[in-house]
């Protein structure tokens, strides 16, 4: 996605393409949450993770057992 704001226009051209036709007094909402969710995982882009192991890595029970061995 480009960094200029998505438009309403564009935004019910993007949902039609996906097969989501959009009302017309939907338009706007969808932009501006669509610019929003942009804007955050822009940021999450900027993050260094570093060494930090996929999700699908991670066990949620074995960090406290492992803590008490």
């Amino acid at each position: 996605m480009p960094d200029t704001a998505l438009t309403p226009p564009e935004a019910a051209r993007w949902a039609a393409r996906a097969g989501l036709p959009l009302p017309a007094d939907r338009h706007a909402a969808v932009a501006a949450t669509a610019d929003h969710i942009h804007s955050v995982v822009s940021i999450l882009r900027e993050l260094d993770f570093g060494e930090t192991v996929p999700a699908a890595a991670y066990r949620a029970g074995q960090e406290a057992h492992d803590a008490t061995v």
